[in-house]
């Protein structure tokens, strides 16, 4: 009988690692110190805590919990396993952003919902592998819809740190790139990494332009997020060879909606 969810044993053992990596690392203070570089004169200091270190754990274990869970699938092939590390690494890693910048109630209230959102994205993630199962689209609409939630809490999430400019950059150029290469992969079924670093470039310049406004930090994710969801989109349909003028204007729509949302929290 084929296996058409994850095995509970594998699922709750990797869901339990992630967020038992979440609480050592609250429990346990290394203080502030910072990695400088002095590059041309310029010093550039990059704050390097344990917290900081144990989103990009969590992501790593992540992507390779992914892969452990997918080797009960009867369909698994090692080959396409990699795409599929993509959005549970960037789960793991947005969800320990905000963490980092919370404490008391607010901290477990969004490790928990952190936990259930990771919970989804693993098992849809299960789901996609087999193209055949009927519960596929939805699971891929689901996972295309989260990737895009968790960009915005991932921006949010920075600008509210008041994290420094070139560790912004160094987060928000992959996390986009990554978004974007998964959704694409999701609708086309086939990698389009041209498509994804360009979209990526842009986001962090725009990123880079906007950090320095005094805007709120949901102003700040949604400005960011809608070029990101625009853009994707406009090269998923350039794929698919809509037409120009319809590409442009749906998502010039699009991005007017996003940007429009932006103004109207304005605090």
């Amino acid at each position: 009988m084929k296996r058409t969810i994850p095995d509970p044993n594998r699922l709750s053992v990797l869901l339990a690692s992630v967020l038992l990596a979440y609480v050592l690392a609250r429990l346990i203070d290394t203080g502030r110190p910072s990695l400088d570089w002095n590059i041309l004169g310029v010093v550039f200091s990059i704050p390097f805590n344990l917290s900081a270190v144990t989103s990009l754990l969590a992501a790593g274990l992540a992507a390779t919990g992914m892969d452990w869970l997918l080797r009960a699938h009867p369909n698994y092939e090692r080959a396409s396993s990699p795409e599929h590390w993509l959005l549970p690494a960037l789960t793991a890693f947005a969800i320990g952003i905000p963490l980092y910048t919370l404490n008391g109630a607010g901290w477990w209230l969004t490790l928990g919902l952190g936990a259930v959102l990771l919970l989804l994205v693993f098992i849809s993630e299960y789901i996609v592998l087999d193209v055949s199962d009927p519960r596929s689209p939805a699971a891929s609409a689901g996972l295309a819809a989260l990737s895009f939630a968790f960009f915005l809490v991932l921006t949010a999430a920075l600008e509210y740190s008041n994290a420094r400019l070139a560790f912004i950059l160094l987060t928000v150029f992959p996390a986009a790139a990554l978004v974007s290469l998964r959704a694409m992969h999701l609708r086309l079924e086939r990698w389009q990494a041209q498509w994804a670093l360009g979209i990526g470039l842009v986001c962090a310049q725009l990123a880079a332009a906007l950090h320095y406004w005094p805007i709120a930090p949901a102003q700040y994710g949604l400005a960011i997020l809608g070029p990101l969801y625009a853009l994707t989109q406009w090269g998923i349909q350039q794929e698919e060879q809509t037409p120009l003028w319809r590409t442009s204007i749906e998502n010039g729509l699009v991005l007017l909606v996003f940007w429009g949302a932006a103004l109207f929290l304005r605090p």
